[in-house]
C-alpha cells in the first residue's frame, strides 16, 4: 500500500478509467452520470460496438482458419531448358520367346472376329510372318518352356443385346465374361463398340503372354537403333548427339525414345523463340503393324513432358501422321501451389504414404499408378503388367492366377471413379510446369520434291522404302516465345493483414488503437487485484 496508491471502491477505479482511457465514447458514461437516459444510451451503444467488433473478429477468424488462397499471375522472360521429348513409333514387337502364343493369339482373335461378324472381314487383319525380335541371352537366363503357358479359352467375345425400356429398342454389346476363383461371382466386361470389345479382349490375352518374359531381360536392349526410327535430329540447328536421348520399352506404342530427359546438358538451352532454333525431326512411321490388335494406328506418338519425368503416353500426348510434316509450338506455364494447411501437395514426394515404383521425379500419375499397382498385388497376389513391380511380385498370368481379370478390373472401376484411396493418398505437386502446345500440319515431302528428299535419305541413312510418303514424317517442336506465366498460390489472409484487418475494425468502432487494448487489460487486472484485496479485508475483520 506504501508503493501503490489503490482504489477505495470499484466506482472510483471505473470513474478514472472512464475520464482517462483513449477509448472513445467512455468518458460520457461518467460526464453523464447526472442523466440517467443519456447514461444507458452510451452504455447500449458502447455495448453495441463491442458486440459489433467481436462479431467481426469470428467473421476474420472463421476466413483465417479456412485457409483461402489467392491466384496471381506473373509474366517472366528468361533464356530456359528446353523440355524433354518423349517419341513412341506406335509399332509394338513381337518378341521371339512369345512368337508363338502370338500366333496362336492372333488366330483366336481372327475366329472371334469371322464369329462376330462374318467370313471375310478379317482375311487381310494378321501377318503371320513378321519380323520376331530375338533375345540373344535367353539360353544364359535358365530353361523356359514355352509349351507351359497355354491361352485360355473361358474369355471368348459374346454378342450380348440389351433391350431399352424407354424406346424399346434392342441394343447389342459385345465383351468377354470374368469370374472369381470360385466362380460364384461373374460378370462381363461389356463394350457398345466392338471394336473396342475386341481390343480389349486383345489386350487382356496379351498381358498374360508377356508376362511370360522374365523381368531381369531389358526389353530396351533388343530393340531397333535410333537410326532405324530417327532419320535426322536438329536441335537449333545443330546435329544430335547419341547422349541426347535415352531409349525404352513401352508395351502397347512400342520403341521409344525421350530426348533431353535430364534437362542439365547446356546444349538443349533455349536462347530464341522460333521454328529454326527449335527441335527438328525426321521420323520413320511405318504402317506396318506388328501387333495389329494392339496398335491400330499407324504414325508416331509426342509426348511433351518436364525433365526427369516419367511419360505416361497413354493418358497424354498426339499422334503424328505419315506424310505430314507437324509444327508444333509449346508455351510454358509454371504453377506453384502452397502446400500445408492451405492445400494438400507435395514437394518432392518424400512425405507421401505411397511408395514410388518409377525412378523418376514425383508425378501425380506416378503416384496413382504405383498405389494401384501395391492395391493390386495385395488384393489379386498378382501385378498389372503395364506398371512396374514392387519387390518380390510377379505379373498376372491367368495360369497362375485364373481370377486376376476379375479382380483387376473391379479395382480398376474403384479406382476410376474415385472409390479406391489412391487419389487421397496422392497429393498433387507443389511446383510443376505445364506445356501448352498448338500445332500446324502439312503434306511432306511433296510431290514435286518426294523424289530428291527420299534418296537423300535413301544415301545418308539406308532409306529403302517404295511408298508415297506413307512411312516418314517430319516434326519441328519449338518455343513460340520464351516468356513464360507463372501463377502462384499466396494467403488471401496472411497473419499480417489478419492483425491489420482487426486493427482497422477496432479503430472503426472505437477510434482507439492497441494501447486501449492494453489499458482495458489494466482495468481488468485492477478489478482483480481490488476484489483480492476487499476479500483479505472481510476475512481480516471477521477474524
Amino acid at each position: 500500500e506504501g508503493l501503490i496508491e489503490f482504489y477505495d471502491s470499484f466506482k472510483d477505479m471505473f470513474e478514472f478509467f472512464c475520464k482517462n482511457t483513449t477509448i472513445h465514447g467512455t468518458i460520457r458514461l461518467v460526464c453523464s452520470d447526472s442523466n440517467r437516459m443519456k447514461t444507458a444510451f452510451w452504455t447500449l451503444l458502447l455495448l453495441a460496438s463491442f458486440g459489433m467488433l467481436y462479431w467481426q473478429f469470428a467473421l476474420m477468424f472463421s476466413q483465417y482458419w479456412a485457409y483461402p488462397v489467392v491466384l496471381t499471375m506473373s509474366m517472366h522472360s528468361e533464356p530456359k531448358m528446353f523440355p524433354a521429348i518423349t517419341i513412341c513409333n506406335l509399332d509394338p514387337y513381337r518378341f521371339d520367346l512369345v512368337s508363338e502364343h502370338l500366333v496362336q493369339l492372333d488366330r483366336m482373335a481372327e475366329e472371334s472376329i469371322t464369329f462376330l461378324y462374318g467370313k471375310n472381314t478379317s482375311a487381310s487383319l494378321f501377318h503371320m510372318n513378321e519380323k520376331n525380335i530375338h533375345i540373344k541371352e535367353l539360353s544364359s537366363i535358365g530353361n523356359l518352356s514355352r509349351s507351359s503357358f497355354k491361352l485360355s479359352q473361358n474369355f471368348s467375345l459374346l454378342r450380348m443385346s440389351d433391350h431399352n425400356n424407354r424406346s424399346g429398342k434392342k441394343h447389342s454389346s459385345v465383351g468377354f465374361k470374368l469370374c472369381n476363383a470360385t466362380g460364384g461371382n461373374c460378370f462381363y466386361k461389356t463394350y457398345s463398340s466392338g471394336m473396342d470389345a475386341i481390343l480389349e479382349w486383345y489386350r487382356f490375352h496379351y498381358m498374360n503372354i508377356m508376362s511370360q518374359l522374365p523381368v531381369i531381360i531389358n526389353i530396351s536392349d533388343h530393340e531397333e537403333q535410333i537410326e532405324d526410327m530417327v532419320y535426322s535430329c536438329q536441335y537449333d540447328g545443330e546435329p544430335c548427339r547419341p547422349s541426347d536421348y535415352i531409349h525404352f520399352h513401352h508395351p502397347v506404342f512400342g520403341s521409344c525414345y525421350t530426348f533431353n530427359s535430364k534437362g542439365t546438358d547446356p546444349f538443349w538451352t533455349a536462347t530464341k523463340p522460333g521454328i529454326p532454333y527449335g527441335l527438328s525431326l525426321i521420323l520413320r512411321a511405318e504402317q506396318k503393324d506388328h501387333i495389329p490388335l494392339l496398335s491400330t494406328v499407324a504414325g508416331v506418338k509426342v509426348m511433351i513432358h518436364n525433365h526427369n519425368q516419367t511419360p505416361f503416353l497413354e493418358h497424354e500426348g498426339f499422334d503424328i501422321r505419315p506424310g505430314i510434316a507437324t509444327t508444333i509450338g509449346i508455351q510454358q506455364d509454371e504453377v506453384n501451389r502452397l502446400g500445408g494447411n492451405y492445400g494438400k501437395c507435395t514437394t518432392n514426394g518424400h512425405d507421401v504414404n505411397v511408395k514410388l515404383l518409377y525412378n523418376n521425379s514425383y508425378t501425380l500419375q506416378a503416384c496413382l499408378h504405383s498405389c494401384f499397382q501395391h492395391i493390386m498385388v495385395q488384393k489379386c497376389g498378382c501385378g498389372y503388367y503395364y506398371y512396374p513391380l514392387p519387390p518380390g511380385a510377379e505379373y498376372c498370368d491367368y495360369n497362375k492366377q485364373p481370377a486376376w481379370g476379375h479382380c483387376f478390373y473391379q479395382l480398376y472401376s474403384r479406382l476410376r471413379n474415385h472409390h479406391l484411396n489412391c487419389f487421397d493418398q496422392c497429393p498433387k505437386p507443389c511446383r510443376e510446369s505445364q506445356y501448352k502446345v498448338s500445332a500446324g500440319t502439312a503434306k511432306w515431302p511433296s510431290v514435286k520434291s518426294q523424289d530428291w528428299i527420299r534418296q537423300a535419305l535413301r544415301h545418308q541413312n539406308g532409306y529403302n522404302s517404295t511408298s508415297n510418303r506413307l512411312d516418314i514424317a517430319k516434326v519441328t517442336i519449338f518455343y513460340q516465345q520464351l516468356n513464360y506465366q507463372s501463377v502462384n498460390e499466396s494467403p488471401l489472409l496472411s497473419e499480417n493483414l489478419l492483425l491489420s484487418s482487426m486493427g482497422s475494425q477496432w479503430s472503426l468502432w472505437f477510434g482507439s488503437s492497441v494501447l486501449s487494448v492494453v489499458e482495458m487489460f489494466e482495468l481488468l487486472i485492477d478489478t482483480l487485484v481490488l476484489s483480492l484485496l476487499f476479500c483479505y479485508q472481510r476475512f481480516r475483520s471477521k477474524k
